[in-house]
Formats: structure tokens, C-alpha cells, sequence
């Protein structure tokens, strides 16, 4: 039997899913989806940021959050999984970075280190201050798998991407 896992998902759209007031709602929506069955628990949500879109862009502000989940399935089931949720979501992956209606990305699976599908930890999260943000909100002491920094580090290294809490 698989043993309950800690992972942190990184959360977030800047277009509105069908049948939602705004992309927030859709992102709520998802978190829905995703833990409908129960093979996902939703342990913390953070508060939610407004960010400009990275690389700097034309398209809408996003709203961004992390979640805390726990977990039996594989890094790999999870990550059929969420692209099964984003898929059922309305997301179509055309253009890397573009606009999109639901983007969740897993940013740390109990430290696991892995370099394949899907690769962990996310391998851009620490340069992104709409992932660093919400992820202090729901694990100050996090510290990165691989380079051994703490939260307070990276966010301290970041150059300035505009981030505003909601």
C-alpha cells in the first residue's frame, strides 16, 4: 500500500472557464474536480495573488494560489491526473505561456528529487514569485529540495514580478 504523501500544487488562470464569473472561480472549480474522489485531500489553500503574466505579456493578470494536498498516488498518476482536470476544464495546451483557462503544476512531492516526467521539484518554481509567495503563506520552513534554501532565501533573491495579494 502507498503511503500518504505531502505535495504542493501551484494553482492559477487568467482566462474564465465557461460558466464562471471570473478565472478565481475557475481555479476554485478545479480544486473541486480535483479532489472530488477523495484520492486527493486538500489540506491549506493559500490566500490567493494577483501576478502579471510571466514572461511580461499583453494577456490578463492571473490569479495564483498553492495548495497543500495529501496523497497516495505516484508524482506520475498525480500529474495524469491533473492534466485529466485541466483538460475537463477547458485548458488546450497550443502555445507555451499563453492565456489559459486552469494551469496546475505540482511544486514539491514530499522533496522527491526527479529529473523525468514529471520533473520535481517543478524546476522554475524558484524563480517565480506567484509560486514562492503563496507556498510562504502555507509552509514557512519549506526549504527546496535541491538547493537547500529556505523560503525566505528564494523570495529575497527574486527580482521584482509584480505580485499583489488579493
Amino acid at each position: 500500500m502507498s503511503k500518504l504523501q505531502a505535495v504542493y500544487l501551484g494553482i492559477g488562470a487568467n482566462l474564465s472557464i465557461s460558466g464562471h464569473d471570473n478565472p478565481k472561480s475557475g481555479c476554485l472549480a478545479a480544486i473541486d474536480f480535483l479532489t472530488a474522489d477523495g484520492a486527493i485531500t486538500l489540506d491549506a489553500i493559500s490566500p490567493w495573488y494577483r501576478t502579471a503574466p510571466v514572461p511580461v505579456s499583453d494577456q490578463p493578470w492571473f490569479y495564483n494560489a498553492v495548495l497543500k494536498i495529501k496523497t497516495e498516488l505516484s508524482p506520475s498518476d498525480l500529474i495524469q491526473r491533473i492534466h485529466n482536470v485541466e483538460a475537463e476544464m477547458g485548458r488546450v495546451r497550443l502555445v507555451r505561456n499563453e492565456a489559459r483557462v486552469i494551469d496546475i503544476d505540482i511544486i514539491d512531492y514530499s522533496g522527491l528529487i526527479n529529473k523525468s516526467n514529471p520533473i520535481l521539484p517543478h524546476p522554475r518554481m524558484h524563480q517565480r514569485a506567484f509560486v514562492l509567495y503563496p507556498l510562504r503563506d502555507v509552509a514557512s520552513d519549506w526549504v527546496h529540495p535541491v538547493s537547500g534554501l529556505g523560503i525566505e532565501d528564494l523570495i529575497a533573491g527574486l527580482e521584482d514580478q509584480n505580485i499583489h495579494p488579493e
